[in-house]
């Protein structure tokens, strides 16, 4: 044993000593001054509006992000290949640079050359003193080519999520809707949310296994979700990496530009004792569609990152009733406050984390894992962190982050809500109270069908072209129409045969809308017609109401006919007119010459 150790000593030395030297040894590389004034002026004039001319994150467009955009001074950086605790490679901040963060106020520059992209890096490592200590670097960790994916790892890989306790914040199958996900902050005290697993395209570093693997092992500075590096080894975090990836459909979400609805024979039963379930299993043989949800950023009380940035949506109709199905995730449900699409959107005031709350503040968040919002909900977007920046909605005004007002009339600028109002988060957290506000989900349809293509506002409607609005106050369990004719201009009605049933479980609320085919109000729905739709999303805990909102743009609903024609009869017409045509032409042309009106002779000399 003693000869062994004598042997083996000198070679973990010499191994030791052939290692490459990191930490005190490493020449960190700050740029010149004449660089990092370069990349002074291009920060100033592209980044500074979000992360501030201190790099603080408190620029003058932050207040208006859930969550806040990146604190660079901190040093803190969540997007990285290197381990826990260690600053970013320089080219860990490239890729983020050039390619931004999904769904995320952090969009790419792709245009930069690659001189500035370099001069921009300088700049940015002159806010911590971090980057001027050789102890903060690392070497990026090793991540080897994917194992082959399999159901038996994935399997495995739901017992580490559970051992690990992931579902506390990310929830049970994965929707950001764990017991712990309203309580979560980031070491800033700002609210964050944890990500929406079953939506990959949203994974702020990307949807890969190797992009999943990542972030398992090297985990996100400065949030509730830390290495595994300890406590899971390499053939573990990758089983839980394949768990991970099951959750989710697709790396792209396959938006969709049309909704078939379906005919059934079945009668459609809304609040007559059925089964919710029985209800739901009627629109299985309807093919689904996916609308993508952004936020209302256009009139007054506008919402710039809303939680659901998505909504399923399937429709069937019988001989009397159409009916609607709509789905989207929601970190819980808010049934206790109240909500109505003309409901005003008040000023409120912003408070820097640590302060009372007032319940409707503004907060900044930041995200765990792959990246959800702050205070908002499942699938929002947010600022700058690990996977995380910029709104699904890219629309701006004329600058960069607008300051004009879209709305002569409106009397406010892009980011205010009304006159000098400042934008909202969720409440704080530290105690979860019920919100103010309820859930609520709407469905807009024209108030008669346009004749050509010119479609009403899509913001509810305009003095013109008046719009059909089906409303749902998830508190209340009831329908509610109104007809706008703008934002400004709702006046709710009789609700007549319109009806809904809803039903919240597993961080997703399913709502059912019902009306008659042929209705007093509103257009009807026949056979083979191209309807327009669209639809809204409230958030309650979000404090989302009247027109600070998720909404989408206009759709079209086609009746699929309930009888549908058999090709055997057209095919069987057609060929047989081909043939008879065709007889046609043989007898023509074989004619003999002495059955036409003109008979020649023969003439002898």
């Amino acid at each position: 044993m003693i000869r062994t150790l004598h042997i083996a000593l000198p070679m973990v030395l010499f191994a030791s000593l052939s290692l490459p030297v990191w930490g005190a040894d490493v020449e960190p590389d700050l740029g010149t001054e004449e660089q990092r004034e370069a990349g002074k002026a291009l920060y100033d004039q592209y980044c500074s509006q979000c992360h501030g001319v201190d790099g603080d994150g408190n620029g003058y467009a932050a207040p208006y992000m859930q969550p806040r955009p990146r604190d660079l001074t901190a040093g803190r950086f969540k997007l990285r290949t290197t381990p826990s605790g260690a600053l970013p490679t320089d080219d860990d901040l490239i890729k983020v640079i050039r390619e931004g963060m999904p769904y995320t106020t952090m969009i790419g520059w792709p245009d930069f050359a690659d001189h500035e992209v370099k001069n921009i890096i300088y700049y940015i490592k002159t806010f911590s003193p971090s980057f001027e200590d050789p102890d903060f670097y690392d070497p990026p960790i090793t991540i080897s080519e994917p194992p082959a994916f399999s159901e038996e790892s994935a399997t495995l890989g739901r017992k580490a999520y559970e051992r690990m306790e992931c579902g506390s914040c990310h929830g049970d199958k994965g929707r950001a809707d764990g017991p712990s996900a309203p309580t979560l902050k980031d070491d800033s005290e700002y609210p964050i949310r944890s990500a929406n697993l079953t939506k990959r395209w949203t994974y702020r570093g990307g949807p890969t296994r190797k992009d999943i693997y990542r972030t398992f092992s090297t985990g996100m500075n400065g949030t509730p979700m830390p290495s595994y590096v300890e406590s899971l080894t390499e053939d573990e975090r990758w089983q839980l990496v394949d768990y991970v990836y099951s959750l989710g459909a697709g790396d792209e979400p396959a938006y969709s530009d049309r909704l078939i609805a379906k005919h059934v024979e079945q009668d459609i039963a809304l609040g007559e004792g059925e089964a919710f379930e029985a209800l739901t299993a009627l629109f299985d043989p309807a093919e689904g569609a996916h609308f993508p949800v952004v936020g209302q950023v256009m009139e007054p009380g506008r919402e710039f990152q809303p939680p659901a940035n998505g909504i399923e949506v399937k429709a069937i109709y019988n001989r009397d009733d159409v009916a609607f199905l709509v789905k989207w995730h929601d970190m819980r449900p808010d049934i206790a406050g109240s909500n109505d699409p003309a409901m005003e959107v008040e000023r409120v005031e912003t408070q820097p984390p640590g302060e009372p709350s007032t319940g409707r503040e503004t907060s900044a968040d930041s995200d765990d894992f792959f990246g959800e919002v702050s205070g908002a909900q499942d699938e929002t977007s947010e600022a700058d962190d690990f996977f995380g920046g910029a709104t699904e909605d890219e629309t701006t005004d004329d600058d960069f982050f607008g300051g004009a007002t879209e709305d002569e009339n409106s009397g406010d600028d892009f980011f205010a809500a009304d006159d000098d109002a400042e934008t909202e988060a969720a409440p704080e957290t530290s105690d979860v109270q019920e919100s103010a506000y309820s859930d609520a989900v709407a469905i807009q349809f024209p108030s008669a069908l346009p004749d050509g293509i010119r479609l009403p506002y899509f913001i509810f409607g305009d003095l013109e072209n008046s719009v059909d609005l089906w409303f749902a106050d998830l508190a209340q369990e009831k329908a509610q129409r109104y007809v706008g004719r703008g934002s400004s201009s709702l006046t709710e009605g009789d609700a007549g045969d319109l009806a809904v049933e809803t039903h919240f479980a597993d961080g997703e609320w399913t709502v059912v809308f019902k009306q008659k085919r042929r209705s007093e109000r509103g257009i009807s729905f026949e056979e083979s017609q191209w309807t327009p739709v669209a639809f809204s999303v409230w958030d309650g805990w979000s404090q989302e109401r009247g027109n600070r909102r998720g909404l989408t743009s206009w759709f079209y609903v086609y009746a699929e006919p309930s009888k549908a024609v058999s090709p055997v009869w057209p095919m069987t017409r057609a060929a047989l007119i081909v043939f008879g045509l065709e007889l046609i032409a043989i007898v023509l042309i074989r004619r003999r010459p002495g059955q036409g009106a003109f008979i020649s002779k023969e003439v002898k000399v």
